[in-house]
């Protein structure tokens, strides 16, 4: 999973904080139950963010309770629980078994097959439920990467498909009335995402002489302000659709990670390449 739609904690109080680590193990202890122990190895904070949007949008009857696990044994960790954590439990099956399953095909990655055959029975479990949706995230990273072996250097073709992907996965109910909505809020944050992932990797894709979309734009002038103003569009697509929904539960915490927490990895890379830059030394003090 990509890990770029996350919470900025510093920008939170405290209570609000716990409550979106309440969501995010509400969601660990939803993928044990559904689909064992194991899953929860896919537990991601894309999927957590969309737990909670579903959660605030449809404001479904949510359970709170404390559990201990193996990694809180001791004082345990309050949980939110409502049906919308089964639905991204699921997705958060169905994308990292195909994204495991994508990267054993593209860099015959042992580590990949070991997970997506843990993964196979409760993938399995939902295809069943899912079909439509599984065949369009397959068929999507297919596509990327026929893409990414031709070398296709357009920002736009993976990122598109990345898009389509995100928002087959944001639609919760296709017929519902805010369907079309929740799809535009993920085709936006998957461009996000494709791009945001893109600018992170290109250094050790350049060292490694790995295919990176933005390899033929780095040696622009421009390049750093090319990419901030390519991010700042992708995400204003998404946060656009989201401003529309009429959410109210949670609304905060959710302006938080599309207008602060998205960019904190940007915000890390930027600070570890100014502190990595030699230091300009004026005429005269040397």
């Amino acid at each position: 999973m990509f890990g770029y739609v996350t919470i900025a904690p510093d920008a939170l109080p405290k209570d609000r904080s716990d409550r979106y680590r309440a969501f995010y193990c509400g969601l660990c202890r939803t993928l044990r139950l559904r689909h064992g122990g194991l899953s929860r190895i896919t537990l991601s904070y894309d999927l957590t963010f969309l737990y909670i949007l579903l959660n605030s949008l449809y404001e479904p009857q949510e359970t709170l309770g404390l559990e201990h696990c193996a990694l809180h044994p001791v004082a345990g960790r309050n949980y939110i629980y409502s049906e919308a954590a089964e639905y991204c439990a699921d997705m958060n099956v169905a994308l990292s078994y195909h994204k495991c399953m994508d990267n054993w095909q593209d860099d015959r990655s042992f580590i990949s097959r070991g997970e997506a055959a843990l993964l196979n029975k409760a993938y399995q479990r939902v295809c069943g439920k899912y079909p439509e949706k599984c065949l369009a995230i397959e068929k999507c990273l297919q596509q990327i990467s026929a893409l990414e072996k031709a070398g296709d250097d357009s920002l736009d073709g993976a990122a598109n498909l990345t898009a389509q992907m995100l928002g087959v996965i944001y639609r919760y109910k296709e017929k519902d009335y805010w369907a079309d909505t929740l799809g535009q809020m993920g085709q936006g944050l998957g461009r996000f995402i494709y791009l945001m992932d893109a600018y992170e990797d290109l250094p050790a894709d350049l060292r490694k002489g790995r295919y990176n979309p933005l390899a033929a734009h780095h040696q622009r002038e421009d390049y750093e302000t090319f990419v901030f103003q390519s991010l700042t569009m992708l995400i204003a697509e998404c946060t656009e659709a989201f401003e529309t929904l009429p959410v109210v539960q949670d609304a905060d915490l959710l302006r938080n990670i599309l207008y602060g927490g998205c960019w904190m990895r940007y915000r890390a890379l930027q600070k570890r390449r100014d502190k990595n830059k030699p230091a300009v030394v004026k005429e005269g003090t040397a």
